[in-house]
């Protein structure tokens, strides 16, 4: 939450059941429109004072406190409304949801300054929480560019907080269908191994021990065919590339994925048809099948679920055929 323009200035006074809660837990609760995170990131400006006195975020606050709050005004947006066919899976007030198509990109940023998911929403949208920055209306979680299926938008500062809280304590559920590498993955697993960028190539990720951020993912296997397995998969944290990671690093890449794959080859005895069908693939044959959360508002849960796109059924269709 950068600065532009004039800033307001807010004042809680903290009660007896808010007492020894942590400074940034204490902000990101008594304002709907700041995120835990971006309350930290105030606290470190040094936006936030207690007593009028600077703190840290993990700082325990005491009931008669005062927090002031200076709060920037967002950023005004900088990204051009498209008219980008969007596939509406539900939409309220609060939140959209989205089956993303491969090939989309999520939000603007170099070499993708148009044509982003967040163009599109602009231009069906009357509004979208302004939380997640100038580029990143209402994102409060994403979807590499060849990775097609179901994401939740905000449209209001309630629902991005909301969501985002409901994101870091890992109530929402994203359950993906991939195709991997390999018919000889057990039959489910958990693949723990810290993810961070990687040390040479900066636009890829990689598995670093010392280094990297804690990531963890589980895996059921579906079907199995000659060379390539259908799994379920289950993120239990959210790191970047973080399936595609993982599976390479056991060594199962995702089939089709140009970055973490391109080693793996189908046997030249494989069936015309499914060698076809993977040459046709638009990136990785991974699809986020399944999305489960609590609608911010209402607390209601929702559940939805989005079909594997053309090209991922098609090669699923030429597996199944080829075992008959």
């Amino acid at each position: 939450m950068s600065s532009s323009g004039r800033a307001e200035a807010r004042q809680y006074e903290v009660a007896e059941e808010d007492g020894a809660m942590r400074l940034d837990v204490f902000v990101a609760t008594h304002a709907d429109d700041i995120s835990r995170a971006a309350a930290q990131r105030l606290i470190r400006e040094e936006s936030v004072l207690v007593n009028g006195e600077r703190a840290k975020p993990s700082t325990a606050v005491a009931p008669g406190d005062v927090v002031r709050v200076v709060v920037p005004q967002p950023e005004p947006l900088d990204v051009t409304p498209e008219p980008i066919p969007l596939r509406i899976v539900y939409e309220d007030e609060d939140i959209i949801v989205i089956d993303k198509p491969s090939g989309l990109v999520v939000h603007p940023a170099p070499g993708n300054w148009h044509g982003t998911l967040v163009n599109a929403l602009l231009w069906h949208c009357e509004r979208l929480s302004r939380a997640g920055g100038a580029t990143r209306p209402g994102i409060v979680h994403r979807l590499d560019k060849h990775t097609s299926g179901l994401l939740v938008v905000a449209k209001t500062d309630f629902a991005y907080r909301k969501l985002a809280a409901h994101i870091q304590h890992r109530r929402v559920e994203r359950r993906y269908w991939a195709l991997a590498w390999g018919s000889d993955l057990p039959e489910s697993g958990r693949i723990d191994a810290a993810v961070g960028r990687h040390p040479v190539d900066r636009k890829r990720m990689a598995v670093l021990t010392a280094t990297g951020r804690p990531a963890a993912t589980r895996y059921v296997v579906l079907e199995r065919f000659d060379q390539i397995s259908l799994v379920q998969v289950r993120l239990l944290t959210g790191r970047t590339h973080q399936i595609r990671v993982h599976f390479a690093h056991i060594g199962h890449p995702v089939v089709g994925d140009p970055t973490y794959g391109r080693q793996r080859r189908l046997r030249r005895s494989a069936p015309e048809a499914v060698a076809v069908a993977v040459s046709a693939l638009d990136g990785q044959a991974l699809h986020a099948r399944r999305l489960d959360f609590q609608h911010p508002r209402t607390g209601k849960p929702l559940t939805f679920t989005a079909d594997v796109p053309d090209d991922f059924a098609a090669l699923l269709r030429a597996l199944r055929e080829s075992r008959m």
